[in-house]
C-alpha cells in the first residue's frame, strides 16, 4: 500500500476530534472518505498532512513513517494538498501561482508543466495572466489543483474539491480525476457529495463524529441503503 493511517487520534486543543482513524490507500486507488458536515474528513486529511499532527497512531507513507512530519516536508516526499479553502496567492496571477508550485518529479522530469496544466484546464489559459484574487470560486479551485500537480506528487489529498461549485465546474473536477486515475496517481477524496464521489471512486470509507463507521468497495456501498440513510442522508 502507498499510504497506511493506523489508529490515529487527533485533537483540536482539548476536544478529541479523530477515534483511532485507520485507513490504506493502495497505489493508484481513489479511495473517498465520506462524511456529513463536521465528522472529521478534513482532519483526518489535516493529520496526514501533518497541518494537526495525532497525538496517537502512525501515517506511513511508500514504507515511511511520516506522524507530525511538517508539511513542507510532506510535500517533498511526495504529497500534494488541494484544501477545502483553496488558499490561492490573491495577488499572484495565474501564471504565477503555477510557477510557485512548480517541483520537479523526482524520476520523470517535469511530468506536468504550465503547458500540460493548460491543456487539462483550458479556461486557466485564458486567465493565465489574471490575478488569483479576481477569480470565481471555481476558476480558484481550478488553480488550486493544477498549481498542486505542479508539484508532481505521487498522492493527492483532495479536500471537499466540488463543494459550492457550479455543476458544469464539478463535471470539469470529475474529469480530472478520471485524468488522474489514467496517470496512476494516487488520490484520497474527501466529500460529502456522495454520487460525485462514488462515480469516480475505486474504495470508500464512511467518518462519523471522528469514527470510522464503514469501509468497503463502491459498489457494496451503493447496495447498502442503510448505512447510506444512517451516515449520509441518502
Amino acid at each position: 500500500m502507498q499510504l497506511q493511517v493506523q489508529g490515529i487520534n487527533t485533537f483540536y486543543g482539548l476536544s478529541h476530534i479523530l477515534f483511532d482513524v485507520s485507513l490504506q490507500v493502495d497505489r493508484g486507488e481513489v479511495v473517498v472518505l465520506l462524511g456529513r458536515n463536521g465528522a472529521g474528513k478534513t482532519t483526518t486529511m489535516r493529520s496526514i498532512m501533518g497541518l494537526t499532527p495525532p497525538k496517537q497512531g502512525t501515517v506511513t507513507f511508500n514504507g515511511k513513517d511520516i506522524t507530525g512530519l511538517a508539511p513542507y516536508k510532506v510535500a517533498r516526499i511526495g504529497i500534494g494538498f488541494v484544501p477545502e479553502d483553496r488558499r490561492i496567492f490573491p495577488d499572484l496571477t495565474v501564471q504565477a501561482n503555477l510557477d510557485v508550485g512548480n517541483r520537479k518529479s523526482k524520476d520523470k522530469g517535469n511530468k506536468w508543466t504550465a503547458e500540460r496544466i493548460y491543456g487539462l484546464f483550458p479556461r486557466l489559459k485564458e486567465l493565465a495572466g489574471r490575478r488569483g484574487g479576481n477569480l470565481s470560486g471555481g476558476e480558484q479551485q481550478m488553480l488550486t489543483i493544477a498549481r498542486t500537480l505542479m508539484g508532481n506528487p505521487d498522492l493527492i489529498l483532495l479536500d471537499e474539491p466540488s463543494e459550492g461549485l457550479a455543476p458544469i465546474i464539478v463535471r470539469v473536477v470529475g474529469d480530472f480525476l478520471e485524468i488522474l486515475k489514467q496517470e496512476g496517481i494516487t488520490v484520497l477524496l474527501s466529500e460529502q457529495n456522495v454520487k460525485f464521489a462514488l462515480k469516480h471512486s475505486d474504495r470508500c470509507y464512511i467518518v462519523d463524529n471522528g469514527h470510522i463507521k464503514y469501509e468497503g468497495s463502491v459498489a457494496d456501498l451503493e447496495k447498502n441503503e442503510e448505512v447510506k440513510k444512517k451516515y449520509l442522508a441518502v
